[in-house]
Formats: structure tokens, C-alpha cells, sequence
């Protein structure tokens, strides 16, 4: 089996290249090429020897990320990517621009086990992880396809984060290492449905990235009615998770809510949000749910989803409702995927 590359942190690909006698100077190098020029082929390794480049390509493999689908809206240019795996399987990532700079959301895991009953992603429940090197590479591939830098990366497409734990911590490492993208830590967001005890190792890595936590219920039960991770973990241990995230960090939680109009949008839910938020330094992002058809969900209208974010607002919660981005395309989070599996298996 030949090993995943990209996969290394640069400490690692300097111990690896160390065993085969190499000098450390040629590490520098080839992280360079993987992270700095993103290359797909050892080939393209044009200052270093063919001997060398043999050898790589004999012991190593750069796993391929290859786009099958490109959809960009008219309304905003946000872009949605189709990326095939090296094994067929299939991801989707997220292009958004804002005046601060290109943000992309990006999947880590091919499906989601998590069953959130308002998401498509978790349709069909969960093939497999992605390898670091699988994360990095829809970036890496979205700065090519535009041809510009991305600042921002959202770990908030299809998959649990915290249910590939290792793989994404590598992902955090490499990405944000001086020696390829270097891109802040501050600007970084993690999303998750609350996975107490990774919450708690993500907690103790010290990191300066954004923890945002899915919500989406103003108590246990709705949780509960809404994400079967809520069987597992208490409403309570959750925001003590997030609290010891605070407190350990000094970063400001995010709290997520997808609206869902009649289940979670009611007077009583924001008047038990502000007991929950109010003693908290966070942010919380209201995001009208996105209708799929295998649900029947609905999202509130634009005059309730206001109301809602105003009740909130005037007992000095911090919050805004998420601008809806790629309206005009499959915007919701695993739909493409969706619809290109179901025409597969016709």
C-alpha cells in the first residue's frame, strides 16, 4: 500500500524523508509543492531529482480530489463543487465571496452518521472519513479551479467533524502551518452537533479556531425531536463542554438554530434560548432551514424569522440571521451529493 502523502504534518514528512536518508532541506520542499503549489503529480516536482521523484511516486500517492460538477449562482457567486474522490465516492464544498475574502466551506466525512432530521447529508447515513489530505484537497482544488487564495475554510459541509476526530485535527495542523496555505486559525470554523467528550480533547489542543455548535432546539426535547445525537448527550453537558471550550481558549462560542417554522420557532423557544444564551459570551446564528424533499420541514417567513432574531436581540443576545447563499443552486448542505448518488443508483 503506498502511503497518503499530503497526509503528513511537516514534522512528519521530515522524520519520514530522515528514515530514507534524504536531506531535511528536501522536506521543505516537498511540503512546499503539496501545500504552497498544490500539485497533484510528483512530476510537476521540477527542482528536485528524477531518483527522487521515482522514489516518491514507488512509496507515495497524492491522493486525487477530481471536480464532476460545478454550479455558481447569479444571485451572489457563490459556487457549489461535485468533487469525486480516488475511490469514487463523492463530496460537495462550498465557494462563498465576501468583501473580507473567499470562504469555503468544506465536507469531512463522505455522509454523516449523525441522522439531523432537517439535513440531507445524513440521508443514506455515513460511507467513510476523509483522510486529511482529502479535506485539504477541495481547497486545494477550489484555488486552483478560481485561481485565487482562500482565506477562510468552514469545516461545515457533509459529515461530523468530531466523528473523524484525528483526521481532522491533522487537517487543522497542516492547514494552518507556516510552511504551506498558513492560514489563520482564528480563521477557521468547526461545526458540530455536540460530541461532548471531542469537544472537550478539541478543548485541550489550545487551538485559536471557532467552535460552532449545533443547536437547533431551545431544550432537551426539542434537541431531541431534531438530533438523535441528543439521546446520547444531555442539553446540559453540552454547553458545559462549550463553557470548558471558552474558558480554555478564550474563543466565543457559535451557536447554530435552523429554523424550522411550528417546531422550533415559538415564543416559549426564544424566551428558553435567552435563559440558555444570556449568560454566555457567544454568537448565535439563526439559519432558516432549507426545505428537502425527503423531509417536510418548513422554514419560517422573513417577518417571523425577524421577530424571532428581535426578541432575542432585545435581551442582549448577540445574533444574526445567516444571508442565504446559493439560492438559485443546490444550496443546502448535501443535496448535490444527493441528487448525483440517486441518479447514480438509477
Amino acid at each position: 500500500m503506498k502511503k497518503d502523502i499530503r497526509a503528513y504534518t511537516y514534522e512528519e514528512l521530515q522524520e519520514e524523508l530522515k528514515t530514507q536518508g534524504e536531506k531535511a532541506f528536501r522536506a521543505k520542499q516537498i511540503y512546499e509543492w503539496l501545500h504552497v503549489k498544490t500539485i497533484d503529480n510528483f512530476d510537476e516536482m521540477t527542482n528536485i531529482s528524477k531518483a527522487l521523484r521515482e522514489k516518491l511516486k514507488e512509496n507515495y500517492e497524492i491522493l486525487s480530489v477530481h471536480m464532476l460538477e460545478r454550479q455558481e449562482s447569479k444571485l451572489d457567486g457563490t459556487n457549489k463543487f461535485l468533487f469525486q474522490l480516488h475511490d469514487g465516492n463523492v463530496v460537495e464544498s462550498v465557494l462563498m465571496r465576501y468583501k473580507h475574502g473567499n470562504s469555503v466551506c468544506i465536507s469531512s466525512q463522505v455522509g454523516c452518521r449523525m441522522g439531523c432530521r432537517f439535513c440531507a447529508s445524513t440521508i443514506g447515513g455515513l460511507v467513510r472519513n476523509l483522510s486529511a489530505s482529502e479535506m485539504l484537497g477541495q481547497i486545494y482544488q477550489i484555488q486552483k479551479i478560481i485561481g485565487e487564495r482562500v482565506s477562510n475554510v468552514v469545516i461545515m459541509g457533509t459529515g461530523e467533524p468530531m466523528d473523524n476526530y484525528d483526521n481532522f485535527l491533522k487537517f487543522i495542523h497542516i492547514l494552518t502551518d507556516e510552511h504551506g496555505l498558513n492560514i489563520s486559525q482564528r480563521n477557521v470554523t468547526v461545526s458540530t452537533c455536540g460530541i461532548v467528550p471531542r469537544i472537550y480533547d478539541l478543548a485541550k489542543e489550545h487551538l485559536q479556531i471557532t467552535l460552532a455548535l449545533s443547536l437547533h432546539g431551545s431544550n432537551q426535547n426539542k434537541r431531541k425531536e431534531l438530533m438523535p445525537v441528543a439521546n446520547k448527550y444531555e442539553l446540559s453537558e453540552v454547553l458545559e463542554a462549550c463553557d470548558a471550550y471558552f474558558e480554555e481558549t478564550g474563543r466565543r462560542i457559535t451557536f447554530e438554530y435552523s429554523l424550522v417554522h411550528g417546531v422550533n420557532d415559538t415564543p416559549e423557544d426564544a424566551k428558553e434560548l435567552i435563559q440558555i444564551l444570556k449568560p454566555r459570551n457567544c454568537h448565535l446564528n439563526l439559519i432558516p432551514v432549507n426545505p428537502i424533499k425527503e423531509r417536510d420541514f418548513v422554514r419560517p417567513d422573513r417577518k417571523n424569522a425577524l421577530n424571532f432574531k428581535n426578541k432575542l436581540e432585545k435581551s442582549g443576545i448577540n445574533v444574526t440571521i445567516r444571508r442565504e447563499m446559493g439560492a438559485d443552486i443546490d444550496g443546502a448542505c448535501g443535496q448535490l451529493r444527493r441528487r448525483y448518488v440517486e441518479t447514480s443508483e438509477e
